[in-house]
């Protein structure tokens, strides 16, 4: 239950070890039954993928004998490259996010990124200098894996004071960034054929990264009233997921908050089946009316849950600083899941962070971007509540989901949007399963509203034009 279908995994398994030269030209394949047990599928799936490939001309099948890797299997493909590229293959499949934001356009409603100038540069950069004075070795030294230790005791201390709730010292992981929390987390727990569950639609970046560690999707349909308890548990009970990856929090994309007591339901459930909780939190303080309930993680008594807190959306971006939490037992996995990935976020990045963190300015520069960022989001929605655009206005967040008319096809709105320097996040690659629906994620925060209103106006042209 991924975006690829099985047969075509096991194709694409096949070819990886082909174009490595692991099976070699005129070798005999591994059989059916034999392929099928070391993938944990079907045999009637082997079969169609080497169908597939036969007919590819990958493969080719000798009577009662079996299939053998075909002479000059990889030609097509070496064909069509110049005899200066390196002859290699790539495991990693795709980033659909990153391929979007590297389109240079001119209203970009697709990133999840606060325009620079709503935040403290100048305050911001003057305190970078004091960092250097006070720590003049600064840039000699590499940061503890784990995370730089005043880093780690201020984030102890920050969220006793505002959030009322302890959490030692050990229990904290300094990670570059939620993305890359996410992906330390899926390499340390995950394995390939494994499932796991997520909430659909969802953040792309994620889908991509566990369908990069060969992961079994399922999602989970999240509404305005939250997940549907029952089909948490019967997922749990029939498929025995290693962990469940939400971002229960004024939700990426749709902005929905899951309610205080389904939070504590999700913890019972997860102790009760042994399945990690993945809560990302990473626009907990972009409220526009009341703070949002307290994190899952919060209500957990037993270890279930990992909470990757992020402060990359709204304090400082550039710093990539991301408070990890999760028990001490899964936290030394963890670590060295960070020590293989980068061996340390910057310590520079940590100790400029920590003086953010502790700032009474900077807390009261969240209520004027709290202020600001309401402002854009309505400015978004006057514009677009003049065509037949829906949506659930958001209480909080960077985005609006918003449901096209349904005689749109949402990849010639794409293409269409692009020719108008307009960059949008379909909503297929925010299904888990890639599965087209008739949404858009438009992000409000990075460009002023003068330029949204310009920029909406071009997409409601664009809407009109495609309506049948």
């Amino acid at each position: 239950m991924t975006r690829i279908p099985l047969y075509q995994q096991v194709c694409d398994y096949i070819i990886q070890r082909i174009k490595t030269g692991e099976w070699e030209e005129g070798s005999r394949l591994p059989s059916i039954r034999t392929l099928a047990s070391q993938l944990g599928v079907n045999r009637l799936t082997v079969l169609k993928a080497f169908q597939v490939l036969k007919d590819s001309q990958y493969v080719y099948a000798k009577d009662k004998s079996g299939y053998y890797v075909q002479k000059n299997a990889d030609n097509q493909k070496k064909q069509q490259s110049t005899l200066n590229e390196p002859k290699i293959y790539s495991y990693i499949k795709n980033s659909h996010l990153s391929d979007i934001h590297n389109k240079p356009v001119n209203y970009m409603f697709s990133t999840s990124l606060i325009d620079p100038k709503l935040l403290p540069n100048r305050y911001l950069s003057e305190h970078v200098k004091e960092v250097f004075d006070q720590y003049p070795q600064l840039l000699g030294t590499y940061a503890p894996v784990k995370g730089d230790k005043e880093l780690i005791k201020g984030f102890s201390a920050y969220f006793q004071k505002y959030y009322n709730f302890y959490i030692h010292e050990e229990s904290i992981l300094i990670t570059t960034g939620a993305q890359q929390g996410i992906d330390i987390i899926a390499k340390v727990f995950v394995q390939s054929r494994d499932y796991v569950l997520i909430d659909s639609p969802t953040y792309s970046a994620a889908v991509d990264i566990f369908l990069n560690r060969g992961a079994q999707l399922l999602p989970i349909d999240l509404t305005t009233k939250g997940f549907s308890l029952e089909q948490v548990e019967s997922y749990m009970k029939k498929y025995k997921p290693k962990l469940f990856y939400m971002n229960p929090t004024f939700h990426n994309p749709t902005g929905y908050t899951v309610p205080t007591e389904q939070r504590k339901q999700l913890v019972e459930l997860a102790e009760r089946y042994q399945c990690i909780l993945v809560e990302d939190d990473s626009f907990h303080e972009i409220y526009f009316v009341k703070a949002p309930p307290a994190p899952i993680f919060t209500y957990d008594p037993c270890g279930y849950v990992i909470y990757l807190r992020s402060f990359s959306k709204y304090i400082a971006p550039g710093l990539r600083i991301c408070a990890l939490l999760a028990h001490p037992i899964l936290i030394k996995w963890l670590v060295k899941g960070k020590a293989l990935a980068d061996n340390g976020t910057p310590l520079l990045n940590q100790k400029a962070f920590l003086y953010y963190l502790t700032s009474e300015r900077v807390q009261r520069h969240m209520e004027k971007l709290r202020i600001a960022l309401q402002l854009r989001k309505e400015a978004m929605e006057k514009e677009l509540s003049l065509k037949q655009f829906q949506w659930n206005s958001p209480a909080g967040g960077l985005n609006l989901w918003v449901k096209l008319h349904e005689d749109i096809n949402i990849e010639k709105f794409k293409i269409k949007a692009l020719e108008q320097q307009i960059s949008i996040v379909p909503g297929n690659i925010c299904d888990p399963l890639a599965r087209s629906i008739p949404y858009i994620r438009l992000s409000y925060s990075f460009l002023n509203e003068q330029e949204i209103k310009e920029g909406i106006q071009l997409l409601n042209e664009v809407h009109e034009s495609l309506k049948v």
